[in-house]
């Protein structure tokens, strides 16, 4: 007897009406006795070659209402496994394939070819990238000039490639390779001068170093130049930045004062600078002065403050000065500030988050205190990934 598939569970397998998880099923799909899939009509065929093996990916056997469906799951059954009810759940944002506009990948020089991509899931293995459907254009278009570059170097070779697409074109830091004489120095330059990046760096154990760099590389944000430090965070797609954007302008209009927490370049902060008055609080020494230059010059009423959030935060006397509290934490969540933003007197908390199970966590302490979760959005930037963001907002 076949087994339905009824959702895709939150590492990516496709869970039956019977318990079992059964990779590259999708809802609507049935599974054999024996294991075989049956496909249902949500079940599509990948756009990329790479697919399944690249770990890039996870999910492009599935068609956009499933990946939607997925996303939203993902974040309510992150709410329900803390009794949280959210008072509304507005419909998801998904972006659509190409977007990504920075990524890490990896290259190894395998015999007499240099093999450039990302890893396979669960392995060490390259795939050595011939397309890639979530690549922005941009990205994509330097992996054959990267492979070019890097044949040239003698011996063994293993690299990290990071990418990120900047205000003046696409700024690339290698990590585990160094120019060896003159003529690798000027190929270097030959390369970024030629495939027109706005800037290139080298990390040969130290940190990354710019060999090229025309200009100073930004990231406009909300119409502000910001300098983009070596390893700033960027959002991973600019219309996945623009929705939780859009989410924290919406609830925070009106507030006079608003303290971004967690606030990196300042994606948030300038978006909701003038008429309220922003302090943008960061732990990373680079993104703040960043921030503080781009705020002065642009004469934005942002106030950045260096501060490690995590081993100092803010405290409920601080937090009580605010109309609206915005945070953006890593991963792990942000438990000690939430401990001081509970016991303070402040009334409306944005809460962004990358991590469902960790916002949730925080968003059990917020409830507990005192607020309601007043609207849940879920976002999926990372398209074809088990990865899935959200916009939160709560009312106390």
């Amino acid at each position: 007897m076949s087994d339905p598939v009824v959702r895709i569970a939150a590492k990516g397998d496709g869970l039956t009406q019977g318990g079992r998880h059964v990779a590259g099923a999708v809802p609507g799909d049935s599974v054999e006795a024996d294991g075989t899939i049956v496909p249902g009509p949500h079940h599509i065929d990948p756009p990329c070659r790479h697919f399944p093996q690249c770990g890039g990916c996870e999910l492009q056997h599935a068609d956009d209402q499933t990946l939607a469906q997925f996303v939203a799951d993902r974040v309510s059954f992150a709410a329900q496994s803390q009794e949280l009810a959210p008072g509304k759940v507005t419909s998801l944002h998904l972006s659509p394939p190409r977007t990504r506009r920075r990524a890490t990948l990896h290259a190894l020089r395998a015999g007499a070819r240099i093999v450039i991509g990302f890893r396979e899931g669960g392995s060490h293995r390259i795939i050595d990238m011939a397309q890639c459907h979530i690549l922005h254009p941009a990205l994509f278009a330097l992996v054959d000039p990267l492979r070019t570059l890097l044949a040239a170097w003698s011996g063994k070779l293993a690299a990290d490639i990071q990418l990120t697409l900047v205000d003046q074109g696409v700024a690339a830091e290698i990590k585990g390779v160094a120019p060896d004489g003159l003529a690798q120095t000027e190929a270097l330059l030959d390369f970024a001068r030629d495939n027109g990046l706005a800037r290139l760096s080298i990390d040969e154990g130290y940190g990354p170093e710019p060999v090229w760099e025309p200009e100073p590389a930004t990231v406009s944000l909300n119409g502000i130049p910001v300098s983009f430090p070596h390893g700033a965070f960027l959002q991973p797609t600019e219309d996945g930045e623009q929705a939780l954007v859009s989410a924290a302008r919406e609830w925070s209009s009106g507030c006079g004062t608003i303290a971004d927490l967690f606030a990196g370049l300042g994606t948030f902060a300038f978006a909701l600078a003038g008429p309220a008055k922003v302090l943008a609080v960061e732990a990373d020494r680079a993104a703040h002065l960043a921030c503080q230059a781009a705020a002065r010059q642009g004469g934005k009423p942002v106030h950045s403050l260096h501060r490690d959030l995590f081993r100092d935060p803010l405290t409920a006397q601080e937090i009580s000065r605010f109309d609206c509290i915005l945070l953006d934490p890593p991963r792990a969540g942000a438990r000690n500030q939430i401990d001081t933003i509970a016991q303070s007197d402040v009334s409306r908390v944005v809460y962004i988050s990358c991590n469902p199970q960790s916002w949730a966590r925080d968003a059990r302490r917020l409830v507990d205190a005192g607020f309601r979760l007043e609207e849940l959005r879920p976002v999926g930037q990372f398209r074809w990934s088990t990865h899935v963001e959200l916009a939160s907002l709560f009312l106390r």
